[in-house]
């Protein structure tokens, strides 16, 4: 596994940005995380050693742009170089989320096709009105590899008539002192709407605030994805 940030920076764009842990702790920093710039790793996976060797080794996943939107409108004149530096490493998988899937069209390569064999799209929904409104543009792209990521989840959502050719549905709840609770009834549910459109599920993560069996627990950041883990419900 490798991560690659090619620039920093973000705006908050929808409900589920609002305890968003990048700006708490760029905050605390003293940084602003509306300065968008390139950072020093933005040619990392075509750089080499002395040897000429590829610095990050072949076979590996990717997890590109973690830290920022990938399609953020902020980085369109750097995202080319991107592309072709995703196209050189076709030996890496590249994976990427974005809550901005309705600027996919206008942000991919003219090669693009139906899509690049190593690149997997996570489309970011947080309630109801954020599924049916990008989930309904994320099932009519051409993608190779799809990934719907419900986190933070922070309503109950059904979002099983978009599963068809979703790979991953990856469920968590909100990390704050402040943060909305996760019901693990709504875990529940769309773990059953996966199993329904043979779709991989994963419970990643509780929230800080977390319901189950109408009792209210409050978790340690640490627990999160301990917990939810113990649950052992991923299929």
């Amino acid at each position: 596994m490798a991560v690659w940030n090619p620039w920093r920076g973000c705006h908050k764009y929808s409900e589920g940005c609002r305890f968003c842990y990048i700006h708490k702790g760029d905050s605390k920093r003293g940084i602003d995380t509306n300065d968008i710039i390139q950072t020093d790793k933005f040619r990392a996976p075509i750089e080499k050693n002395k040897k000429g060797e590829y610095r990050i080794k072949g076979g590996q996943v990717v997890y590109l742009c973690f830290s920022s939107d990938f399609l953020l409108p902020d980085a369109d004149a750097w995202r080319v170089a991107c592309w072709q530096m995703i196209k050189e490493r076709s030996d890496l998988h590249f994976i990427f989320l974005t809550k901005r899937i309705e600027r996919f069209q206008d942000c991919i390569p003219d090669d693009w096709g139906a899509g690049y064999d190593n690149v997997t799209v996570g489309c970011t929904i947080e309630n109801q009105e954020m599924a049916d409104y990008r989930l309904s543009i994320f099932s009519k792209l051409l993608i190779k590899h799809k990934n719907v990521i419900c986190q933070p989840l922070i309503e109950q959502v059904d979002i099983e008539k978009y599963l068809d050719d979703v790979e991953l549905v990856v469920v968590g709840g909100e990390s704050d002192y402040n943060a909305r609770p996760l019901n693990y009834d709504w875990v529940l549910s769309l773990r059953s709407q996966c199993i329904n459109t043979d779709t991989h599920f994963e419970f990643r993560q509780c929230g800080t605030h977390f319901v189950k069996d109408g009792k209210n627990y409050t978790l340690k950041v640490q627990q999160l994805c301990s917990q939810a883990k113990k649950a052992d419900i991923n299929f």
